[in-house]
């Protein structure tokens, strides 16, 4: 089985915002014509039988089952329990996954938090892209709210820095544009007189700055809107933090796409400064593809 033809996998832990996912993977695996495979993953715990674990965890992906005949009631679902610590099992179920999907919140924690530690964890080791979902809805509201919303808010983001980091990110984005046919593609790149240093480029001249960004976006899409000509493409060089440009603009997208490196997650490098402060604030569902 070839990488585009793996799964969706979308956790469950019975909160209403892993529903809230759930419903978003399940339309997502219909626009890319993919299977969706609902995991719910049993805590180990010696207080509960592990048979009234499997019961409850039955009962549960039952209910999701359900939730996803009404959201899209052709596509073809399978589930899985595995036992383990959440994201452990999430990291090792990626590997033969397309795309994974979680809330950006699960039961445990404090409920103050921004983004759950699984979500987060996951988000920084899985194998393959994983999509976090902030929707700004209020429990209880019904999926037509979350749809709507996307019929509003069709454009995919995509945050690239001017290195080749950013080939995969702009691989993922543009694929997803394509399942989408009223999107448009904003490719966005923030930067500073202080990265324009770093980078090797002009260091007082803000002018010449600036269109330093403009190239580097240029070059960096080159090639692609003739691979992807019904997708419309908009280059966005906006001068600021890329953190705070990413956060603003998932206000109003569909999907907001960031990269982060691989390499480094034994040691909880997963996640730069920029991909962390946009996984956490962001105001819509955010994907973070392995670079």
């Amino acid at each position: 089985m070839t990488t585009a033809e793996l799964p969706v996998i979308a956790a469950v832990d019975g909160s209403w915002r892993s529903y809230e996912a759930l419903e978003w993977a399940a339309r997502d695996a219909v626009r890319r014509g993919l299977a969706l495979t609902i995991v719910h993953v049993r805590p180990l715990n010696l207080r509960t039988s592990q048979e009234e674990q499997r019961r409850e965890a039955e009962e549960l992906l039952a209910e999701a089952v359900g939730r996803v005949a009404q959201v899209a009631p052709t596509l073809h679902t399978s589930t899985l329990a595995p036992m383990d610590f959440p994201a452990a099992a999430l990291t090792a179920l990626s590997e033969h996954a397309s795309l994974m999907v979680l809330g950006s919140r699960g039961l445990g924690g404090f409920r103050s938090l921004l983004i759950g530690s699984n979500s987060l964890t996951t988000a920084s080791m899985a194998r393959c892209p994983v999509v976090v979902v902030h929707s700004g809805r209020a429990e209880g509201e019904g999926a037509e709210a979350a749809e709507a919303a996307e019929e509003t808010f069709s454009d995919i983001v995509a945050g690239v820095a001017a290195d080749e980091s950013s080939e995969a990110v702009l691989d993922f984005a543009f694929e997803a544009a394509t399942t989408r046919p009223e999107a448009r593609l904003r490719i966005v790149h923030g930067w500073t007189m202080f990265s324009s240093m770093l980078s090797g480029g002009p260091v007082f001249d803000r002018d010449a700055a600036a269109g330093a960004a403009e190239r580097t976006l240029a070059e960096l899409t080159a090639g692609r809107p003739e691979k992807y000509p019904q997708v419309e493409v908009v280059q966005e060089p906006v001068h600021g933090s890329a953190s705070h440009t990413l956060v603003t603009a998932s206000a109003t997208a569909a999907l907001t796409v960031i990269g982060r490196r691989k390499g480094g997650e034994e040691l909880g490098f997963g996640l730069s400064p920029v991909a962390q402060t946009t996984l956490t604030h962001a105001l819509g569902p955010v994907a973070v593809v392995p670079c």
